[in-house]
């Protein structure tokens, strides 16, 4: 997996946001959809596949503290140069690694198109609520599901030539996600497709999951 995740992360995945001072937005069309604060206001914040860190740095120049994880070392570089001088730790680890070890909460963990939808929720969810405190919230997004392909799923990258190097992800219906985060111990959750700018075009799934207070 780190080598899809290293060739992504020096190809496919480099990314070119021009303004800094902006929020990028939790789809995959730019400044589209909720706001920053569809996240609440969290005092601290880890991103789960932060790639370089453009959200996640958004929410450090809020004041939060914040901490990203992800695979790719050329991602994690890039993040803390994006990060300089910001109140951000980053991580070269896997979610589920940094989530089974760590003492730490949360107010927010956040995956944007992430380590959610690379990861069996099934096992990540339960470890992401221990670590995540009282009244905190779980925000992820990623593609929708295509219709009648969910569970697992391996992909090859770009145009299918060189070498073969695959990745899971796992995708599932709203509900699906809905029924798996209440039996992890979320206590609200919702879910839902959003519709992208042009209702033509793919829309995103947004799921938000709440824990008791």
């Amino acid at each position: 997996m780190n080598a899809y995740w290293d060739t992504y992360a020096t190809g496919w995945g480099v990314n070119d946001w021009p303004d800094e001072t902006k929020f990028r937005g939790w789809t995959q069309y730019a400044e589209h959809g909720p706001g920053p604060d569809f996240a609440g206001a969290p005092k601290t914040v880890l991103e789960l596949g932060c790639g370089d860190a453009t959200e996640l740095a958004y929410f450090a120049r809020q004041g939060a503290e914040a901490t990203g994880i992800d695979l790719a070392g050329a991602h994690v570089e890039r993040a803390r140069e994006r990060c300089e001088g910001l109140d951000a730790r980053l991580f070269q680890q896997s979610a589920a690694e940094f989530l089974t070890h760590t003492t730490e909460g949360f107010d927010a963990v956040i995956s944007r198109f992430g380590a959610v939808w690379f990861d069996d929720p099934r096992q990540l969810f339960p470890l992401i609520r221990r670590r995540m405190n009282p009244g905190g919230v779980l925000l992820f997004t990623h593609g929708p599901a295509v219709e009648g392909c969910y569970g697992p799923q391996g992909i090859y990258p770009g145009a299918l030539r060189g070498r073969p190097i695959a990745v899971k992800r796992w995708s599932y219906t709203p509900r699906t996600y809905e029924d798996m985060l209440r039996q992890a111990d979320f206590a609200a959750v919702e879910a839902q497709v959003y519709p992208a700018p042009d209702p033509e075009d793919l829309g995103t799934l947004m799921v938000r999951a709440w824990v008791a207070q």
